[in-house]
């Protein structure tokens, strides 16, 4: 028995090219995996086995916990006070092993445990050739379409495969069994088997990465793309920053001809790109996203995270683009909420919004419409401004002497302490189930009771573009949090 062990491990050995070691390790762990099926509970079970004779012993084995963790697999754990009535001097994560009866491996036992064995050994190959490429840094797998499965597509470069699901692929995109196929690596993940490499056509990270190969200024440190947008397939928006005023951005990455940027988009099956400059300065960015159209002017929200884009009849429509296209990549790429309207619809959303204000300034600040009309013209757009500007720059109001900027001041402090109380009774309204939502901060809770908003149900019923409106969160924070109030609709269902 221990001759047929040795000579199983050599032959393994020598067929497979690794080392003796490695192979005996795998025969330690196939005789333990077939030792534990004789107990009924999940034990834990050690094998070793000598390198030179063969001879093997098993060991059934306790982890030892601290006391004050208690057990949680009682199997294969022990606490520490009655792991040290054994071992005295026994430490926390040790072991106690109590030698067992070793299965005995015959000729037929030996056969199944080869089968065990060269799984093993394959697992290791598996994980071995899969560090060594993971160890060159590459970001982009370049391989050929190996075969389908259940709509993903594997691909394979060398002894390595990678696996492309359908939501990463290019819409439209027909790729087939030897194609010649480039994808983003976006996650390696060992439970899978055969293709551990999750890959993206799709990603807005691929365009990056073909960019910084395509355009060399990148990889020196000179050009940096910021942010990108993609429309898989049809059209994509790159925000891109030099770092050397003696290079120009948009050109250095189009390239003498175009030669750059059409290397890209034949990649990418014809995705058209719009290559925009990137500033700090949100509306400047913003002007440039929606290139090709012609912005006339830009009212920003700082509060809504949003932008009013008033355009002309003749860029409405580039604007917008096809099915919202152009806008909406713009939106993603600065990470802007963008407004795109007229100029009818402009001034009749500003004549809305001054309204409101001379209403509130009447109405909270007790004064007559003239004033109201002052204030707004000076450019002040709420209690909080009136309340707490510099009081020299109220000064420099003509119109006003300093009595009566004193007044209209203590009033707006007089208007927000109301106000503030009022909110904070509407919000103790608020049912406790809402309140311990998760993420929901006092301020969104106010933001949420201001309209209308007291219940989980409440939030749970809203669209995600109605949360938006209301929070000035990002789509997918107001996702988040909408399906998060939801959790409770669907709980007990699975």
């Amino acid at each position: 028995m221990n001759r047929e062990m040795l000579m199983l491990v050599e032959a393994i050995s020598r067929e497979k090219n690794v080392e003796r070691d490695v192979v005996f390790g795998a025969v330690e762990a196939a005789l333990a995996q077939a030792t534990k099926k004789l107990y009924a509970g999940e034990v834990d079970i050690r094998v070793s086995v000598d390198r030179d004779n063969g001879n093997y012993e098993t060991f059934r084995r306790w982890h030892v916990v601290p006391d004050e963790a208690g057990l949680q697999l009682p199997e294969q754990e022990i606490l520490l006070f009655e792991a040290k009535e054994q071992i005295p001097d026994i430490e926390v994560d040790e072991y106690i092993e109590e030698p067992i009866e070793s299965l005995p491996i015959g000729r037929i036992g030996a056969m199944a445990a080869k089968q065990v064995i060269l799984q093993k050994i394959r697992d290791a190959e598996r994980e071995m050739l899969l560090n060594d490429f993971m160890s060159r840094g590459e970001k982009i797998f370049v391989g050929t379409v190996k075969r389908m499965d259940k709509g993903d597509i594997i691909c394979e470069a060398g002894r390595i495969e990678g696996r492309l699901r359908r939501s990463e692929m290019i819409p439209k995109e027909n790729l087939r069994s030897g194609d010649r196929v480039r994808a983003m690596i976006m996650e390696v993940d060992l439970t899978l088997r055969g293709a551990p490499i999750l890959l993206s056509r799709s990603a807005p990270e691929f365009m990056i990465e073909l960019f910084r190969q395509e355009v060399p200024e990148i990889e020196q440190g000179l050009l940096e793309i910021k942010t990108c947008a993609r429309d898989p397939g049809s059209r994509a928006k790159i925000a891109v920053l030099s770092h050397d005023k003696r290079v120009d951005p948009i050109g250095t990455c189009v390239g003498v001809r175009g030669t750059r940027v059409n290397a890209v988009t034949n990649e990418l099956a014809g995705e058209r790109v719009d290559i925009v400059l990137w500033s700090e300065d949100p509306a400047q960015f913003v002007i440039g996203a929606l290139a090709p159209a012609n912005v006339q002017s830009i009212v920003v929200d700082e509060e809504k995270h949003a932008m009013d884009v008033v355009v002309d009849e003749e860029n409405l429509a580039i604007a917008i683009g096809r099915g919202g296209q152009n806008v909406r990549l713009a939106s993603d790429l600065t990470g802007w909420k963008i407004n795109i309207m007229d100029a009818a619809e402009s001034a009749q959303k500003q004549a809305e919004e001054t309204t409101g204000i001379r209403q509130l300034f009447m109405e909270k600040l007790d004064v007559d419409q003239e004033i109201a009309d002052i204030l707004i013209g000076e450019g002040f757009t709420s209690l909080e401004e009136v309340a707490y500007v510099p009081i020299q720059e109220m000064l420099e109001i003509e119109s006003f002497d300093e009595d009566t900027i004193n007044e209209l001041r203590t009033r707006a402090k007089d208007a927000l302490l109301t106000l503030e109380i009022a909110r904070e009774e509407s919000v103790e309204e608020v049912s406790q189930d809402l309140r311990d939502l998760p993420g929901l901060t006092p301020e969104l809770i106010s933001k949420l009771v201001e309209a209308g908003i007291h219940t989980r149900d409440d939030l749970a019923d809203l669209a995600t573009d109605e949360l938006t409106d209301i929070t000035a969160q990002t789509d997918e924070e107001a996702t988040a949090l909408i399906m998060k109030a939801r959790e409770h609709w669907f709980a007990g269902q699975a």
